[in-house]
C-alpha cells in the first residue's frame, strides 16, 4: 500500500529564496535517487508566503523509511534548519484504493 505524506514547513521571513533554493536541491536528489518515491513536490501557500507544503508519496513504508536515512536528506535538512521558523508539521496518510 502506498504511503502519503504532507509536510507543512514554516519559513522565517526573509528566508524564502534561500529555503526554496536549498529545497529544490532536495527535490532533485529525491527524484533522481529514490525509485520508491512516486512524487516529491514543494508548494507555497497562496494565503501565507511563509508556509510551504511538501506533498510526497512512497510505494511502501520501507521506501518512506529509506528517504529519511539518505545522506542528501540529512545534509540538506541541516542546511535548511536556519531558514525554518518552526518544526515541521508532518501528517502520514494511507492510500485508499477502491
Amino acid at each position: 500500500m502506498a504511503v502519503g505524506v504532507i509536510a507543512k514547513l514554516t519559513v522565517q521571513p526573509g528566508k524564502n529564496q534561500e529555503f526554496e533554493s536549498l529545497f529544490n536541491k532536495l527535490v532533485k536528489a529525491v527524484n533522481e535517487n529514490e525509485s520508491g518515491c512516486d512524487f516529491y513536490t514543494l508548494h507555497q501557500s497562496r494565503t501565507d508566503p511563509q508556509i510551504y507544503m511538501v506533498l510526497e508519496q512512497y510505494d511502501s513504508e520501507e521506501s518512506l523509511a529509506l528517504h529519511g536515512k539518505t545522506d542528501y536528506f540529512r545534509s540538506i535538512g541541516a542546511e535548511l534548519a536556519p531558514c525554518m521558523a518552526a518544526a515541521p508539521d508532518i501528517e502520514y496518510l494511507d492510500t485508499v484504493q477502491a
